[in-house]
């Protein structure tokens, strides 16, 4: 059985500490979300972590997380540049932000041989889905079958504005029959999760499954997305804010009959730092977690 990868999508960071959410401390001495997410990974069994990142990070993440994997799990860098995967007969292109979380896992694909997990490296998705992720990758025959966590969306709201969530459509089966993006979602005062498109509200229930970017892939994607990729960079290289994203390689994969998704529904509340008014309640559920005993005051 051949243990699962996690990869971490950290390239959308800034290159300075100061006020960077990702690198921010939230546990009680001085944890990283991240942190929290590799504890999660290694105790539920992945073999390997690989943090996308951009090159100018690599020496600084080596020095925050290299002494703590070191022994206890593999980890590499994968580089998420402008123009990788491009097509060289796009030439130069000129952006100013990565491609986009689609193109960010098609540049783990060289540090990347078996089936694998994706995760924002800024969000808190508890030990219970790390398990359930871990536990389908190593025992999943079928190259044509993904999958994917999903949340329920009353668990994912911040009190401080409007989230943006891939709303899912779940066949009888829990397989993926769609996934859409919903960028203004809100619990109104009368207490109805709504989300608002132009002047328009549609109220969503309680319970409805969202992605918070937690995918699991088998290997033969890479190959899949390089092809769309190339296409999109195509046509979009003179559309420096386009984004390739992940949920679009699924649906693509999906509408050509290429793949399906299975859908793990959790209750587990999600973290995330959406506004900086959201980090105190973040760190106080992170040291209500420690304070039940379910991580260790000191990680590692």
């Amino acid at each position: 059985m051949q243990k699962p990868t996690l990869l971490i999508l950290a390239a959308g960071m800034g290159s300075r500490y100061g006020g960077i959410k990702q690198l921010d401390s939230f546990g009680p001495n001085g944890e990283t979300i991240i942190d929290y997410s590799l504890f999660d990974a290694i105790r539920a069994g992945f073999g390997k972590v690989v943090f996308i990142i951009r090159e100018e990070l690599k020496a600084d993440f080596e020095s925050v997380f290299g002494p703590k994997l070191k022994g206890k799990i593999d980890y590499d860098y994968a580089i998420q540049g402008f123009q990788s995967y491009v097509p060289s007969d796009l030439g130069k292109v000129e952006r100013s932000k990565p491609w986009g979380t689609g193109h960010a896992m098609l540049c783990a694909w060289e540090q990347t041989d078996s089936p694998f997990a994706v995760i924002n490296a800024d969000d808190f998705y508890g030990a219970e889905a790390f398990q359930t992720m871990s536990d389908f990758l190593s025992g999943n025959p079928d190259e044509s079958i993904h999958s994917m966590v999903g949340y329920q969306v009353k668990n994912t709201l911040s009190e401080n504005g409007t989230v943006s969530r891939g709303v899912c459509e779940l066949d009888q089966d829990d397989y993926l029959t769609s996934v859409v993006e919903r960028t203004k979602i809100l619990r109104k005062e009368n207490g109805e999760i709504v989300f608002i498109e132009g002047d328009e509200e549609t109220v969503i229930g309680e319970n409805t499954p969202v992605s918070m970017n937690f995918w699991g892939f088998m290997p033969s994607v890479f190959a899949e997305t390089k092809v769309m990729f190339e296409k999109y960079a195509k046509e979009n290289y003179d559309a420096p804010k386009a984004e390739f994203y992940i949920p679009v390689v699924m649906s693509n994969l999906m509408n050509a009959g290429k793949g399906k998704c299975k859908v793990f529904n959790t209750t587990s509340d999600w973290f995330g730092v959406t506004y900086p008014e959201d980090k105190p309640e973040v760190q106080a559920a992170i040291q209500k977690l420690v304070s039940e005993g379910k991580y260790p005051e000191k990680l590692w």
